[in-house]
């Protein structure tokens, strides 16, 4: 897998027998982890820490995710410069972007400051108003409908397909699914919001924007910036196997999203837009809590 994977030996150990069997000595494989830079006309952009594959796509979903590009003729072409080792070869770690005619640059309101971990999506963000960004592809106008029960396959069919997963256990996947749960496009990265990028990349390279007629399922938690993320790409249910926070959950309102959590099983937590899964429209609870 090249660049994707890496390898390294390790020492394994095991508690459950004498001192002299505890320990297994053998090479195990790592999910690569580089910076990439993203630029903008030659103009520095963004530094964001990824799994290298898939990059063009990458960059592509992170100019969707900040108002930038809306369909697959913003963006003209990327290609790969500068950044070599101390050989002079390429690494393949900086990207520059030629936004189409007519496409208004990157407002410095969103550059970021710093840099973009591999754990967060919005980190050196100027303003946190710039975090709000309004999508031209609102959730609220898809009335797309999925069945409780094939929502519940959802974690299983995405991690049949977590290739690089299965060989390093440390990366995040992203996985676009239809209204009968069939798979349209997976990305794996180590930050989750990359994962997620590299998907909406790929739909806007495919002129599949905007995503009215799909559900986004990620392997771990639903945070405000995949909400925001989806969001700018008009994907009207978002579903994790984890929890939303109470921004993602506010966020989700207010752009009319569904949103998912705790997706294990025969069991879901449904935070928002309930009428878009089948039979929960006007259902009564078999039992109300108060709140405190």
């Amino acid at each position: 897998m090249g660049r994707i994977t890496a390898r390294r030996r390790v020492a394994r150990v095991h508690v459950d027998g004498e001192i002299g069997d505890r320990i297994t000595r053998a090479p195990d494989s790592l999910a690569v982890e580089e910076p990439l830079e993203i630029r903008v006309g030659g103009r520095p952009l963004s530094v964001t820490m990824r799994t290298p594959g898939h990059d063009i796509e990458l960059a592509a979903g992170f100019l969707v995710s900040e108002g930038v590009a809306s369909a697959a003729s913003d963006v003209m072409t990327a290609r790969y410069c500068a950044g070599t080792d101390d050989d002079g070869r390429n690494t393949y770690n900086v990207l520059d972007v030629t936004l189409g005619p007519g496409v208004a640059p990157l407002d410095p309101s969103l550059e970021r400051n710093f840099y973009t971990t591999s754990s967060c999506g919005l980190c050196g963000k100027a303003s946190i108003d710039a975090v709000r960004t309004r999508s031209k592809f609102e959730p609220a106008r898809s009335d797309f409908v999925m069945e409780p029960e094939i929502l519940a396959e959802l974690p299983d069919r995405l991690r049949d397909r977590q290739d690089v997963f299965d060989k390093t256990g440390g990366l995040h996947a992203a996985g676009l699914f239809d209204a009968d749960g069939e798979l349209v496009v997976v990305r794996e990265d180590v930050g989750r919001h990359n994962a997620v990028d590299k998907v909406i990349g790929w739909a806007l390279t495919q002129e599949r924007l905007p995503l009215r007629r799909t559900v986004l399922m990620v392997s771990g938690r639903a945070s405000f910036e995949l909400v925001q993320k989806a969001t700018m790409a008009g994907i009207p249910m978002l579903t994790a196997v984890s929890a939303p926070s109470s921004l993602a959950v506010e966020l989700a309102v207010e752009s009319g999203m569904t949103l998912v959590g705790f997706l294990r099983g025969k069991s879901m937590v449904v935070y928002t837009g309930e009428e878009r899964i089948a039979g929960m429209a006007g259902s009564q609870p078999a039992t109300s809590e108060g709140v405190a």
